[in-house]
């Protein structure tokens, strides 16, 4: 028999398993964990989608929990499918990663003396009310709570009244295996574009995709044949279809529905804009800096952690659509000025926000609350944690 120690069960949570920031972030850890000292077990209320199709294929066990309400039946039955799921299979911990799977499985994880981590990657602001109660129980239930910009963080502490202690920063990492400059790939309509300026998010009000649009509109006659393409779905799909409507944007305003892969697509754009009014840590900007484009972002959350103005990115405010505008025209007339604002995004998400780097500490948070009389050594990479940029 080999002396090699097994690896610690964990189960991974979150309610659905789509193409939400979330859902990314488990998903990418679940793979990135696959093989090593843990061994993760994914739960859900709700299967299919991207991110089920993603860990399937990675060897992944995916466990339903069907729960339709917190407060119903369902929430019950699942709380006991929860706990029989965690002793049956020597569940170590359990990890969240939304708010409904946070309020369900804190309980039950500290009824069964099982360590529970709930990732907070949102402000609370925009959750509902009830929601924030439960989250509230959520946070004194469990034994760490990471976050992913120092911004959520400082929410926390002051506005929450989260104990300083408990709260972890791991800022989110990027697959620059995946994500790096490289050759496009991109619709027929972009090859002959002399120049693409482009988002990838879900179409929700946040994301504050009438700005982009209402920009490039302003900004399309510097460069005749300049395409703007937006990749991703959502709620505001027609809205927004609506908009480039009346913008006369029809010939030069591309959708393209959400997709688990998405490298290509941002390697097709030249200029990449997130105007969101809120954010913590965006993944899809990450990724767009690792793949060298140049990036233009609202001065929101924790997006200046990761841009560093006039150096790797431009940064504008969210209530000034006029800066988006003066932004853009800057950078449509003057390339040498995005491809250094590229290259300086590249060497920056390569350098300080590496998949490495995040998952070694967010290993090093679990190293940390696990037992250490049980746990046994740790062969994997851990307690680095994320250096401070």
């Amino acid at each position: 028999m080999s002396g090699a120690p097994q690896p610690f069960p964990v189960l991974l949570m979150a309610r659905e398993l789509g193409i939400g920031g979330c859902e990314r972030d488990l998903a990418r850890l679940a793979c990135a964990l696959t093989g090593s000292r843990y061994r993760p077990h994914v739960g859900c209320f709700r299967t299919g989608g991207l991110r089920h199709e993603e860990l399937s294929a990675a060897g992944v066990p995916i466990v339903p929990f069907p729960v339709q309400s917190l407060i119903g039946i369902s929430g019950i039955k699942g709380a006991v499918a929860l706990r029989q799921y965690l002793k049956a299979h020597g569940i170590r911990l359990v990890h969240t990663f939304d708010a409904p799977t946070a309020i369900f499985a804190a309980p039950v994880a500290r009824l069964l003396e099982t360590p529970i981590i709930v990732s907070n990657l949102w402000y609370r602001s925009r959750i509902q009310t009830r929601l924030r109660y439960g989250l509230r129980l959520a946070d004194r239930l469990a034994d760490a709570i990471v976050v992913n910009s120092k911004a959520v963080q400082d929410h926390l502490i002051r506005d929450e009244g989260v104990r300083s202690g408990k709260v972890r920063l791991c800022y989110n990492g990027v697959d620059t295996k995946a994500f790096h400059p490289g050759a496009t790939i991109g619709p027929e309509a972009l090859p002959s574009a002399p120049l693409v300026i482009g988002c990838v998010c879900a179409l929700r009000p946040e994301k504050r995709l009438n700005l982009l649009l209402e920009s490039f509109a302003a900004v399309r006659a510097l460069l005749p044949g300049m395409k703007l393409l937006i990749v991703g779905s959502g709620e505001m799909l027609d809205a927004l279809q609506a908009l480039r409507q009346r913008l006369g944007l029809e010939d030069s305003c591309i959708f393209e529905p959400a997709a688990k892969d998405v490298s290509g697509w941002i390697r097709a754009m030249d200029i990449f804009v997130l105007a969101s009014d809120t954010e913590s840590f965006p993944n899809a900007l990450l990724e767009a800096m690792a793949c060298g484009c140049a990036v233009v972002a609202s001065r929101v959350g924790g997006i200046p952690e990761l841009v560093d103005d006039g150096v790797s990115g431009l940064l504008f405010g969210v209530e000034k659509p006029e800066e988006l505008t003066g932004k853009l025209s800057a950078l449509i007339r003057n390339a040498p000025l995005r491809q250094r604002l590229g290259a300086s995004a590249a060497a920056r998400a390569r350098e300080h926000f590496s998949m490495e780097n995040s998952v070694a500490c967010v290993t090093g948070i679990y190293e940390g609350v696990l037992d250490p009389r049980t746990r046994g050594p740790l062969s994997s990479a851990t307690g680095r944690g994320m250096s401070a940029v």
